[in-house]
């Protein structure tokens, strides 16, 4: 069953209608409605673009945050091959929010790291909705050394809402590992490569995305606060989320402009929840490319350029 969003419940009226149709066919044999659920499936089509064609910053926020769109565990399950898990900060506990291991990429050694937010409401509550607390950021940070030393290229997916901020997490330094985890980034003599693949939130996301190159699925976002957290800063309400996710400019159409982002990465029509292993697809062709176009950068060659894109950072703007 497809979970609809607000703004495609003109979508789910069409294709609801097509599939009763299909459902009457199926209980009887003599009902012929080929051409009408036919017609049905081309409105919807049709719809479907118009939708996706003109999202609004705060209508990809919502595609972003699609219960049914592939996490973590999806890309690293189809696009890796002999994935070990590593567990553990070595200092408190093992976070589940995190997820890193060894494993091979087009038969190439990596380290991949990311998060994960879970697919039901266990998992979920497991993963602690992919926000990660300190001893996530200290597992990454361990997992960046080792990957440092057998020089793997590290492999970042991205997708959190931002660090978890409960009581417990401050009390165990949860900005110090945010902080470490963000310079470790900034300090390993290995291909940094990060991929947005839902929300981008706060530093949460930053600790895993001060890499050489930074990509962003055509409809996630990358923000240093939610649209929600933002409205009620600014104007004491919440409501007023879509006039903030306008002025963020957390799309990932407005942070290639600006240089935050190195490139986008298609979508199927509708998102990447309406064709998962398309989406998937894609992503690998971009970690091959971004992997490709670092290969001929040494050690120093490496740190040099991710010390210049985040120096250069601010130097374009939307008006240029």
């Amino acid at each position: 069953m497809t979970n609809y969003l607000d703004f495609e419940k003109p979508l789910a009226e069409i294709e609801g209608k097509a599939e009763e149709l299909r459902a009457m066919a199926r209980q009887n044999e003599e009902m012929d409605v080929a051409d009408e659920a036919a017609a049905l499936d081309r409105k919807a089509e049709e719809l479907l673009e118009e939708l996706y064609k003109t999202l609004t910053p705060w209508r990809k926020c919502q595609v972003a945050r699609h219960p049914e769109r592939p996490h973590c565990k999806d890309y690293i399950d189809a696009l890796f091959t002999e994935y070990t898990p590593l567990a553990g900060d070595r200092n408190f506990a093992d976070d589940h929010a995190v997820m890193g291991g060894l494993a091979r990429f087009n038969d190439q050694p990596v380290m991949v790291i990311g998060h994960e937010k879970g697919h039901d409401t266990k998992s979920r509550i497991e993963r602690n909705f992919g926000m990660a607390r300190p001893e996530g950021y200290r597992k990454a940070i361990r997992l960046m050394e080792m990957a440092d030393k057998f020089n793997l290229p590290i492999i970042a997916l991205v997708d959190t809402p931002g660090a978890y901020p409960g009581k417990g997490a401050e009390e165990r330094g949860q900005s110090e590992a945010i902080a470490r985890s963000t310079e470790k980034c900034l300090q390993v003599g290995v291909p940094v490569i990060s991929i947005i693949i839902g929300e981008g939130g706060s530093g949460g996301a930053v600790a895993f995305a001060s890499a050489n190159k930074v990509a962003m699925l055509e409809h996630s976002v990358y923000s240093v606060i939610s649209p929600e957290g933002c409205a009620s800063i600014l104007w004491k309400d919440a409501e007023k989320m879509r006039e903030a996710a306008e002025a963020l400019r957390l799309t990932a159409q407005d942070l290639l402009k600006l240089g935050v982002a190195d490139r986008t990465v298609t979508e199927p029509m509708g998102g990447a929840h309406r064709d998962r292993p398309a989406a998937i697809q894609s992503v690998g062709k971009a970690i091959a490319d971004m992997l490709n176009e670092l290969s001929a950068l040494d050690r120093k060659g490496l740190i040099a350029a991710r010390r210049k894109k985040f120096l250069d950072l601010g130097s374009k703007g939307l008006a240029a």
